[in-house]
């Protein structure tokens, strides 16, 4: 792409090198940008590893931000030891709820979640549209009459701490860390991440095992839905302008980390830990972007593409690599059942970054 736009790739990809890590402050942007793809990504392999399909990132970070901001506005008095993880716990709260919602329409009435979810980011952008236009407006956008889509600015004592001076890199980060690498642990060490994975191999089975089905889906969409809402939060709180603030579009205030969490979850191969440095990869790119462009006058957008490209690549390399181990499992060189529940982050049968196949059915794309 970059040799049809009439640049060279070599100064391209140095560009976004430098950009996205050439300095401490573009390495702690590069961090931030990453974080909502790190909890989106997290909630997104456990609603896969139940074999649910979680599209509704976007919605469930849009409740999480409106619920968090509404606790910031009517509490703003209280102290930051207490204020800061109380509005973090709103959106783990409203990213929950509207994770639950299309999860208990899956389980007890048999509705797609792929539709639910898609429908809810739709509903959740205009109630966004109307809170930040109407109830939750700046009264002093009323009052000048430009009515620019906001809050008021937030308390101080919610902010997130900067951790280092002179950059962006804010708390948020390594909460986004520890949340990953919750979900591994819930995953593959607590019976609740047992039952989810079970039902996500064969519902029938665990059924028959007197596991809840219907119950598990709906929790493994709701916690799902609580990292999404958590990152929404985080994108409030540790924001510079320290308000809710969109253009009228979920982009505007998502920066579609709902969708482009799918993508890390999906490089990551489902895998909540390796949804951090796959997300780390992705926000590179995004802001690495800028920089190309400033570089080599090139669109900005190329990231987008990019992305787009990483997707075609990784669900297309999933037949080949079916192959290949099939390949080396008929010529003895490797074994898959000595392989697992006892190597790997997880270490169950899916391995520690495989896609699920499509006999396992959370994968199969």
């Amino acid at each position: 792409m970059l040799l049809a736009l009439g640049a060279s790739p070599v100064e391209g990809f140095s560009a976004m090198f430098d950009g996205a890590f050439g300095s401490s402050s573009r390495i702690a942007a590069t961090a931030v940008k990453a974080t909502p793809l790190i909890l989106v990504g997290a909630g997104i392999t456990i609603a896969f590893r139940t074999n649910v399909i979680n599209i509704g990132g976007e919605s469930q970070i849009i409740a999480g931000a409106l619920l968090s901001t509404v606790v910031a506005l009517n509490l703003p008095d209280l102290p930051a030891i207490l204020l800061v993880p109380t509005v973090l716990m709103a959106g783990v709260i409203g990213g929950g709820i509207a994770g639950a919602m299309p999860g208990a329409l899956k389980a007890y009435a048999s509705v797609n979640e792929i539709l639910s979810t898609i429908m809810l980011n739709l509903v959740m952008v205009q109630f966004m549209n109307y809170l930040l236009r109407g109830p939750l407006i700046d009264p002093y956008e009323m009052e000048a009459g430009t009515r620019i889509p906001q809050t008021q600015r937030l308390s101080d004592n919610a902010m997130l701490p900067n951790l280092i001076d002179g950059t962006r890199l804010h708390l948020g980060v390594p909460v986004a860390i520890v949340a990953a690498v919750g979900a591994y642990l819930l995953l593959w060490r607590t019976p609740t991440g047992f039952r989810l994975r079970a039902v996500g191999h064969s519902a029938d089975a665990a059924r028959a095992a007197g596991m809840n089905v219907e119950r598990n889906i709906t929790l493994a969409l709701a916690l799902s839905g609580s990292l999404a809402g958590l990152a929404g939060a985080i994108l409030v709180f540790g924001s510079e302008g320290q308000r809710m603030v969109t253009d009228g579009s979920a982009a505007g205030f998502t920066g579609s980390a709902g969708f482009n969490g799918i993508v890390a979850a999906l490089f990551g191969g489902l895998h909540p830990l390796w949804t951090v440095p796959s997300a780390m990869l992705f926000g590179a790119l995004l802001t690495g972007a800028t920089q190309l462009q400033r570089v080599l006058q090139v669109p900005a957008a190329l990231a987008v593409a990019l992305n787009g490209i990483v997707v075609i690549f990784v669900v297309s390399s999933t037949p080949a690599r079916a192959w290949i181990q099939k390949s080396l499992t008929d010529a003895g060189l490797f074994n898959r059942r000595s392989d697992s529940g006892t190597k790997g982050p997880g270490s169950s049968r899916e391995g520690a970054g495989d896609l699920p196949d499509s006999s396992k059915g959370s994968g199969d794309v």
